[in-house]
C-alpha cells in the first residue's frame, strides 16, 4: 500500500520539487532526530488533527523547518491533500471504492 503512494507521489511534479536544503540538514544533524520526530508530531497533533481548523489548506508553510517540507513532499501537509494522496489511493488500490 505505501509503496503505492509513494509511487504516486515519485510521479507528481510538485511533490518532487521538495527538497530538503543545507540548511535544513544541518538543523537535523543539530537538533538530532528525536527532537525532529517530536516537531513532527507536534505539528501533526496541532495542525491535522483537531476537529476544526480555521485555515485547513494553508496551515503547513511551505518552508523554515525540515518537517514541513517532508509533509509537503509527502502530501501530508493539509487534510485535502492527506485524503487525496493517502486515503483516496489507498482506497483506490485496495477496490474499496
Amino acid at each position: 500500500m505505501y509503496n503505492d503512494i509513494l509511487n504516486k507521489l515519485s510521479k507528481s511534479k510538485f511533490r518532487n520539487s521538495f527538497h530538503l536544503s543545507s540548511k535544513d540538514i544541518k538543523y537535523i544533524n543539530d537538533k538530532g532526530l528525536d527532537v525532529i520526530r517530536y516537531h513532527a508530531e507536534d505539528f501533526i497533533k496541532t495542525r491535522l488533527a483537531p476537529a476544526y481548523i480555521p485555515n485547513d489548506g494553508k496551515q503547513t508553510p511551505m518552508k523554515n523547518h525540515p518537517v514541513f517540507i517532508a509533509q509537503h513532499a509527502t502530501a501530508t501537509c493539509c487534510r485535502t491533500c492527506l485524503y487525496k494522496w493517502q486515503v483516496y489511493c489507498s482506497a483506490c488500490n485496495s477496490n474499496l471504492l
